[in-house]
Parts: C-alpha cells; sequence; structure tokens
C-alpha cells in the first residue's frame, strides 16, 4: 500500500514507439493497488495491442467514443471518464498529441477526455531528438505547463532512429517514482508523525482468563490507513486483534495489556505530532493475577480490581506541541461526559460515540460521530469507520491551520 493506492487513473497512450512500455506501466499501477482506465489514440494500436492493456488492467481498452463493433452500445462518455479520474496521465505523449492538447484540437476520445478532466494531468514526452528540441515542441511544452498540466521530464538515451539524445520517454519505473513523489508532496498530513491506538487492552486473571472487552480496532485502523493516504508517517499501537495493515508508512506495535500500551505510546509520544487515542483500554485489571487457573467452585468468586494507568490523561500533562484527540464512547449523557473528559484531559477535540446509535460500536463497521472541541459540537451521520476516519482527519488538519 502506497500513496497510489485506490487512485483512479486514466492511462493515455498514443501513437508512439514507447507505447510499448505502457504494458509495464500498467503493471506497477496495479501493483500499486490503482484502478488503470487506458485510453488509447486508433494508431497508437499499431504499436501495442489493446487486448495486451485490457488484458493487464482488467479493464476495456476505449479508443473510440463507440464500440465499432455493437451498434447497440452505448457511448465512451468522455465527461463522466474526465470525472472518475484521480489524475490522467499521457504517455508516451507524441509530439503530434502535445500540438493538439496545446491548441484545444479534439479529433479523438482521448483528447475530449483530456479537455474534460477535471482531475490533475501529467505528460511524459516521448519523440525523436530533433523533435524534441523543436521550438514547436518547446512551445507546446510551455503552454501545457502554463495550463497546469505536469510534465515528467523524457530521459536521454538511444532513440529509435539510432540517435542518442533527449527524447526518450522515462521508464516506467521512474514515472511511477516520479508520481508518488508528486502526489506525496500535495497531502496534507506530508512529514507528519501520528500515533494511533487501536483494539482492546487484556488484563489477566490467571493463565487463561483475562479482562477485556469487545473492541474490534476497527477504527483505529481505519484511522492509520487515511492518515498514511494523507502523508502521514504513522504509529499504530495495537492491543489484541485479527487486523492487519500493509502499508510502509505504518509502523504497527502490538501489545496486550494497558501497561504495555502505556510505555509504549510514552516511548514515542515526544516526536509526535498528534495523537489519537482510539483505543479501547481496560479501566481496571486484577490486583493480582493467579500463577494456575482458577479452578471453577459452587461458591462465588471475588477479584479485587485496581485502576490500570491512564494514558490518554498523562500524555494531556505533558504534551507541549502535540495535538491530542481521544474517544468517548458512552451510554447516557453522552455530551456532558465528553466534555468533562476533554476539559480533563487536556484534549484538542474529542471523538464521541454513543452505544445508544443503531449501527455504531464495537465490532460494527459503521460509527456515527460527534467532534466536540472546547467552543464547537459537529455532528455527522452514520457512516462506515473509513469515511469516520476521514472526517476525523479533517478534524486533525484543521488544527494545523487555526
Amino acid at each position: 500500500m502506497g500513496v497510489l493506492e485506490g487512485k483512479k487513473i486514466l492511462l493515455g497512450i498514443t501513437a508512439g514507439i514507447a507505447a510499448y512500455k505502457t504494458a509495464s506501466l500498467v503493471r506497477l499501477f496495479i501493483k500499486a493497488g490503482a484502478q488503470v482506465q487506458v485510453i488509447m489514440t486508433p494508431v497508437s494500436k499499431d504499436f501495442i495491442t489493446p487486448l495486451t492493456l485490457s488484458t493487464l488492467s482488467k479493464k476495456e481498452v476505449i479508443s473510440s467514443f463507440t464500440n465499432e463493433e455493437d451498434e447497440n452500445a452505448t457511448w465512451n462518455n468522455h465527461v463522466e471518464l474526465g470525472l472518475w479520474a484521480d489524475f490522467m496521465l499521457i504517455a508516451p505523449a507524441t509530439a503530434n498529441t502535445l500540438s493538439k492538447m496545446a491548441s484545444g484540437t479534439s479529433d479523438n476520445v482521448l483528447l475530449a477526455i483530456y479537455l474534460s478532466a477535471k482531475c490533475p494531468v501529467y505528460f511524459a514526452p516521448a519523440m525523436d531528438l530533433d523533435m524534441y528540441k523543436h521550438p514547436a515542441t518547446k512551445t507546446s511544452l510551455e503552454t501545457l505547463q502554463s495550463y497546469g498540466n505536469i510534465m515528467i521530464p523524457a530521459e536521454s538515451g538511444e532513440l529509435a532512429s539510432g540517435l542518442v539524445g533527449e527524447g526518450r520517454m522515462a521508464e516506467p519505473e521512474n514515472i511511477v517514482s516520479f508520481l508518488e513523489k508528486d502526489l506525496l508532496s500535495q497531502l496534507p498530513l506530508r512529514n507528519k508523525k501520528i500515533l494511533i491506538t487501536a483494539g482492546p487492552t487484556y488484563e489477566a486473571i490467571d493463565p487463561v482468563r483475562f479482562i477485556g472487552n469487545h473492541s474490534s480496532g476497527k477504527m483505529g485502523f481505519e484511522l492509520a490507513k487515511e492518515a498514511a493516504k494523507l502523508g502521514a508517517e504513522v504509529i499504530l499501537v495495537t492491543g489484541p486483534t485479527h487486523l492487519n495493515l500493509e502499508n510502509s508508512s505504518v509502523k504497527i506495535i502490538r501489545v496486550t495489556t494497558a501497561s504495555e500500551m502505556y510505555t509504549a505510546v510514552h516511548t514515542h509520544f515526544p516526536n509526535q505530532d498528534v495523537v489519537i487515542a482510539a483505543a479501547a483500554v481496560s479501566d481496571y485489571k486484577p490486583k493480582e493475577v493467579v500463577d494456575q487457573k482458577i479452578k471453577k467452585k459452587d461458591s462465588s468468586l471475588n477479584i479485587e480490581l485496581v485502576p490500570t494507568q491512564d494514558i490518554l490523561g498523562s500524555l494531556g500533562k505533558i504534551k507541549k506541541h502535540q495535538k491530542l484527540i481521544g474517544f468517548a464512547l458512552e451510554t447516557n449523557n453522552e455530551v456532558e461526559n465528553a466534555k468533562s473528559k476533554l476539559e480533563r484531559k487536556n484534549l484538542d477535540f474529542i471523538v464521541l460515540n454513543s452505544l445508544q446509535d443503531k449501527g455504531a460500536g464495537f465490532k460494527k463497521d459503521t460509527n456515527r460521530i460527534s467532534i466536540i472541541s472546547e467552543d464547537e459540537i459537529k455532528k455527522f451521520e452514520l457512516k462506515s469507520k473509513s469515511e469516520v476516519a476521514q472526517d476525523i482527519l479533517k478534524e486533525v488538519i484543521y488544527l494545523f491551520h487555526e
């Protein structure tokens, strides 16, 4: 998982010999977790087959406004395609296509989609040395960049003509690297370090029994996933859960008890910009843990409980530059209790959710929250936990722009 995961990409292919490299480019995008819709100019099909690209992208390649083999087929709506994408990449971008893009010519479906696109547009020039140096080409490149299009510079090397020089399309790996770096530079949490806690904690009674709760960790994991997408470097401290997350921007630290979570969080806290405490930490633990399994008896069993360490409260006492966000899962007097916790633990805001709300709470894929700060309450509708994570992180971003 990385910055390209989940991205919707329009890949425009024009009629240059470098079109053969787009098979590798599509594979790299798919491997990165992106969706790819390939758009070809009619002549580009002489250089690489639509069958190859549709097989790799798992989507039918578009090269005309209609399916010429099916007179009853609906047309390929260039406006909808332009709105669908997170970004468009034209690679290779030949001198001919660059000139048409710069002048607003629309004589094929690729150009129509380009002119309709509301998303960022990248282009990777590819042509022979003299064509690349021609004043007309330079004018096209300058014009397109003045429109806000982003050029992926051509590389130097041996060209199809046998000449050696600048004009060769950037290699697929270099194109992907360029896109990743450019997309990362635009992310609102780039260079931010965020620590998130997730899941329950388990407090042992004996070797086989424990005190815990029903938290699945889903909310914390979704927060970690979304924070990484927004460019953050994430440490996820999680209690026992079956969940996993493969992302180079997320370091997972697995713990079991409240004491272990306390230690892990405090170890990393000084270097963090944000801490989001989404874990359902046990408030109490047995005063003594029995070494052997407790045998069942007819008489009742009394276990003396003592408070666990207050992770969030302890962070509130020592925070300096950090933004501190807590959660409050309530069953009654929700807002009053959440506001009290907000003040007592010195939080920047608190996320309130209630077990009284249908579809919210432990083990659910949805949640309904209110975000409470010192002077404002924002209420949200029932949403997926992924969408809830996005709402929470928007509020985190606002904290850095106040």
